[in-house]
């Protein structure tokens, strides 16, 4: 039987659910409490240093299709081992694994505040993330259903209820207020970095890259139109609050979204706001728990990680990856770690491996121009180095301007060095003992995409089980 592919608006969904959280609508709601109207300036320039990593990453992906570990792989091709160890475990696994942790847990929360039920706000977490691990395991397809139901059913709403609060035609009482509170360039600079987390995780679709019809065309594109429409959406609810939600109130209120769908329409707009909030979480844990297990998977076959991830069920899912990366959020979520104090400033610091995962995917694409300047590819970024050399630049200016106040910006820094030299620890004891190459040698880009491929991972495992040399290959196989 024919194997299902995903069409643009199943890769879309993936991009957006991805991107639109619920600690996104909370930054939205602070941004916009801040700044007035004139966080939008704010957005648009975090969304366009996005939009040159998302180009970046669409020409990697042409040069080097379908490869399920994404960057971890473009990595290893540029510049080596140690350094694709250092940004995919500190930038990618740990950090989305606390960061969708932390999602379950404003779900549970949600729950309880709005709907008053009386049930422990971890038991609602738990419960998501079993669903959502169990559908997981039934492969791509059922993961595509259930993201597009809650994705268009987050963009829709969204979509409508700022369209509302434009039109004036909310059932609440609109305030009188000015558009913005300020059109000071360094005040609107401030507030970039709180405005790029607003658009973090379009790259998530790379890992289902061969799963997706046309991907080498659907893949950029898919990433760029999720960029675009979560930039208009945000735009139409900064609008729609100017009319009915008090820019202090905004920026004092917990969750201000929630507080904006109570202007709007009363306890109709708290219940939608609510819902809002349901499918922004089941959209990105969903995504985090497929786009990981894959991205996991990819390690695997290129020997960043055990064997075992890449390991797939009768429907194709890399189920080590799922129950491990489920598990994990489960235990944080049942023991209540997702709600302490010490996880926000966690979440920052992930988000700036984050970061520097995104300034080594821009260089990757220098890297590659340079190393293989007439290799074909199918899609490449337009204006010459223009779109990674703003993605580095624009990346490094989020990093230096993490946090508005310098002494959180400086415990910031100083944990990020000591999780660097944790991490560097171990990936220097894995690529001695285990992968058994130089820590700073790029791999051929043929041999990692040869490391996709099944018959070199049975020969690999083939090799190991009879005591081969180096990385468990034969040795015609270690000359790919």
């Amino acid at each position: 039987m024919k194997e299902k592919k995903l069409g643009l608006p199943s890769v879309i969904a993936v991009g957006v659910g991805l991107i639109v959280a619920t600690s996104c609508l909370l930054s939205l709601g602070q941004g916009a409490g801040g700044l007035g109207a004139s966080f939008i300036i704010a957005m648009v320039i975090a969304c366009v240093v996005n939009m040159m990593t998302a180009l970046s990453l669409g020409e990697l992906n042409a040069l080097m299709p379908n490869l399920t570990g994404g960057l971890a792989q473009y990595t290893l091709a540029c510049m080596g081992p140690f350094v694709t160890i250092i940004s995919m475990v500190g930038g990618y696994l740990v950090c989305n694994t606390i960061c969708g942790s932390v999602e379950c847990a404003m779900f549970g929360n949600t729950m309880n505040s709005v709907f008053h039920t009386g049930i422990p706000s971890n038991v609602y977490c738990v419960i998501l993330l079993v669903v959502l691990i169990v559908a997981n395991l039934r492969g791509v397809d059922m993961f595509a259903k259930i993201q597009n139901l809650v994705v268009y059913g987050l963009i829709l709403s969204l979509v409508a209820m700022g369209v509302m609060g434009i039109a004036g035609i909310g059932t609440g009482t609109p305030v009188e207020q000015p558009l913005t509170l300020t059109m000071n360039a360094q005040d609107i600079f401030s507030y970039v970095g709180l405005a790029f987390f607003l658009f973090l995780g379009s790259e998530f679709i790379i890992p289902i890259s061969r799963d997706v019809k046309n991907a080498r065309k659907n893949i950029p594109l898919g990433m760029i139109l999720s960029l675009v429409i979560v930039c208009v959406m945000e735009v139409l609810v900064v609008l729609g609050m100017h009319r009915y939600a008090p820019w202090a109130a905004l920026a004092e209120a917990n969750s201000p979204h929630v507080l904006y769908g109570q202007s709007l329409l009363g306890n109709i707009g708290i219940v939608w706001m609510a819902i809002v909030s349901v499918f922004a979480v089941v959209s990105t844990v969903n995504s985090v728990i497929s786009s990981l297990s894959y991205i996991c998977a990819g390690m695997a076959k290129i020997n960043l990680l055990p064997a075992a991830f890449g390991k797939k069920n009768k429907k194709g899912a890399p189920y080590v990856g799922i129950l491990t990366i489920g598990g994990v959020m489960i235990v944080i979520n049942a023991t209540g770690l997702s709600n302490t104090s010490q996880l926000s400033m966690m979440i920052l610091i992930g988000c700036v491996f984050w970061m520097v995962a995104y300034i080594l995917s821009n260089i990757n694409v220098l890297i590659l121009r340079r190393r293989l300047p007439k290799a074909p590819r199918t899609f490449k970024a337009p204006g010459g180095i223009l779109c990674p050399v703003i993605g580095v630049l624009g990346n490094v200016f989020m990093i230096v301007n993490i946090d508005a106040n310098p002494d959180n910006r400086l415990m910031i820094y100083k944990v990020c060095g000591l999780i660097f030299c944790g991490l560097a620890v171990y990936a220097v004891v894995w690529i001695k003992k285990v992968m058994k190459l130089k820590m700073f040698k790029p791999l051929p880009v043929h041999r990692v995409m040869a490391m996709e491929n099944d018959a070199y991972q049975a020969a690999r495992r083939q090799s190991t089980a009879i005591g081969g040399r180096g990385e468990g290959l034969p040795r015609n196989l270690k000359q790919i």
